[in-house]
């Protein structure tokens, strides 16, 4: 008899981050947010998924959110396939999408100054996810997803329910003014059904194949669902 591939088979991921390193007119450092990272980074690597990195400049990007007390930071910063490849992320040009079943927008605030409107970053979501493949974001990661259209010239996130860094979480960090642009009312903007908790809050939505988290607090739960689409999706279309 032949034998059937395991369901659960390891597949490639690919984490997006950012290279922008400056808050702003505020002039405080920025850059991807670690445990936000980390943490769903733990969850794929237990069932066995394979995690690649890019930024949108390559090379190593800039850090935010960094818990030195935090065992789940300080495991994937000792990892040689963890923190240890942070030095060499790849650029967005030099990914081939086909090889991903699932690609992760990272948060951080950098991600308000070049993730939006970056077209390989909208080619990479747009393959993955027409080829079956799983997108995820968390906090500022959705800011990729505002001006990501699918191949039949619709915004990917008309009529689908998500979340993002709230209007109201900016605003009680004075950041209201500071970000570029309001990130939940662009996403609203572009035919999203926003929802959002408490600030500080876990708070998930799946919607398909797009997962998407409020806030750092969300990781844990980002992961799980990423997990668990990356198993009801065992196969991709060519």
């Amino acid at each position: 008899m032949p034998v059937m591939p395991a369901v659960n088979a390891a597949k490639n991921v690919l984490f997006v981050l950012t290279s922008h390193d400056v808050l702003g007119r505020t002039g405080a450092p920025t850059g991807f947010h670690l445990g936000e990272t980390a943490v769903p980074w733990h969850r794929l690597r237990a069932d066995g998924h394979t995690v690649d990195f890019v930024s949108v400049r390559g090379g190593r990007p800039p850090v935010v959110g960094h818990d030195p007390a935090d065992p789940a930071q300080r495991a994937f910063m000792a990892d040689p396939d963890g923190g240890g490849r942070l030095s060499r992320t790849l650029r967005p040009e030099e990914v081939e999408p086909g090889a991903y079943a699932g690609v992760f927008f990272v948060g951080g605030h950098g991600t308000m100054w070049d993730f939006r409107g970056h077209p390989v970053l909208h080619a990479i979501g747009r393959q993955v996810y027409e080829s079956g493949g799983v997108l995820a974001a968390i906090c500022h990661g959705p800011a990729v997803l505002v001006d990501l259209t699918l191949s039949d010239g619709s915004h990917l996130v008309d009529g689908r329910e998500l979340t993002a860094f709230s209007n109201a979480s900016e605003s009680m960090r004075g950041l209201a003014d500071v970000v570029p642009f309001p990130l939940q009312t662009a996403l609203e903007e572009a035919g999203a059904s926003f929802s959002a908790a408490r600030d500080r809050s876990p708070h998930v939505v799946v919607s398909g194949r797009l997962v998407t988290g409020q806030n750092p607090q969300s990781s844990a739960g980002l992961g799980d669902r990423m997990a668990e689409l990356l198993l009801a999706h065992p196969e991709r279309r060519p």
